[in-house]
């Protein structure tokens, strides 16, 4: 107890403050922020608040934030291609789509997030990134981190330790990145392993690589010291004091408008509805009774929903009409596995009362499902 006292005094070293709803037009020269929330979309609600409604040209903000576990996809990304979203589901962990470009990257609270506001002419991503690690080698001089030309943070030359990516407006610009101090690197590489086969997308793709906790390196190394470093720098270089301001994202007071942002960054239209267009082409192996069945499908998916479906099914294995209004009820759904559970149960009704014909029913549309 005394020791986990002492570890909290010591990275604390700054001054803790809480805002008044006019700080953002009374704070010059910089900020340094840190939300009190866990929640992704909260925190990426602050981002775009930020974006949005702060004049960067007065003033720079770096915003300090950490996530229960999540998984993040780029602007442009394809979710069923990024990860595994069934153990996702099962795991009860979100899954968010931020407004920057870049790759997938996996949340929890072991994993840093530091987001660096500018206006678009002072964006310099490079020197952000030395910017922490002159933190990490601050205080721990034997480190072995540097940037490398594609703006990753790599240690010992090998393992990633920070991912990044921005948003550049029309005079706006924030770049952020992750900084893994003590991530759950079994579930990192576990959700982020997309189990879909025959998917064709022109999303842009993550780039995968080996990644290592700082805490591997140096147990002492707490998410908490690294961020405090990190502001200690800033503050620094930005010749600002060294106060973290802890900001709520449900503040509608400090943060007018900030829960509209943060239901829209939660809607299904935003985190699927996005995906650019994609086809997908495989085979369903159903083991049923005695045999294995191959049924290809081919279907279309724009903004989320299938827009073409082909189902290739032994003769007779479905009456005709049926597997007519299954494919023409499929057209215009979300590629989700729940709208699609509800459809095919509607569309059981209408089967006559048949143990077998149920059985096949069944085993379709459980694998079909399973594709999503």
């Amino acid at each position: 107890m005394v020791l986990q006292s002492f570890k909290n005094c010591l990275w604390r070293s700054c001054v803790l403050r809480t805002p008044k709803a006019c700080f953002w037009s009374t704070a010059s020269g910089g900020l340094i922020i840190q939300s009190v929330s866990n929640d992704v979309y909260q925190n990426l609600a602050v981002e775009d608040w930020i974006h949005d409604h702060v004049d960067l040209e007065k003033q720079q903000i770096l915003f300090l934030w950490r996530n229960s576990p999540a998984v993040v996809i780029g602007r442009h990304q394809n979710p069923w291609q990024e990860c595994n979203l069934r153990l996702l589901r099962q795991k009860n962990i979100k899954l968010a789509r931020r407004r920057s470009g870049g790759g997938t990257v996996y949340h929890d609270l072991g994993n840093v997030n530091l987001t660096f506001f500018t206006t678009r002419k002072k964006y310099e991503r490079m020197g952000n990134l030395k910017l922490v690690v002159k933190a990490l080698k601050a205080l721990r001089p034997q480190l072995d981190v540097h940037v490398t030309d594609r703006y990753d943070v790599l240690l010992n030359k090998q393992y990633k330790i920070s991912g990044t990516a921005a948003k550049l407006g029309r005079t706006t610009a924030y770049h952020h990145c992750t900084l893994l101090c003590n991530a759950d690197k079994f579930v990192l590489s576990s959700v982020l392993k997309s189990p879909f086969k025959g998917l064709k997308s022109n999303a842009t793709p993550s780039v995968p690589a080996s990644v290592k906790n700082l805490f591997e390196e140096d147990a002492s190394l707490t998410s908490e010291i690294i961020l405090d470093a990190i502001a200690k720098e800033y503050a620094v270089q930005h010749q600002i004091d060294h106060h973290i301001t802890l900001i709520n994202p449900a503040d509608e007071t400090l943060l007018p408008g900030i829960s509209n942002k943060t239901k829209e960054l939660q809607t299904w239209e935003w985190v699927y509805g996005k995906t650019p267009k994609f086809s997908v082409s495989t085979c369903l192996n159903m083991a049923y009774e005695d045999s294995v069945l191959d049924v290809k499908v081919n279907m279309d998916v724009k903004h989320g929903r299938i827009e073409a479906c082909n189902i290739d099914l032994p003769e007779q294995w479905l009456p005709p009409g049926l597997y007519s209004e299954l494919v023409k009820s499929l057209i215009g759904s979300k590629f989700c596995p729940n709208e699609i559970t509800m459809l095919v149960t509607t569309l059981l009704k209408l089967c006559p009362q048949d143990n077998e014909l149920h059985s096949r029913w069944s085993l379709l549309c459980e694998n079909m499902i399973r594709l999503m």
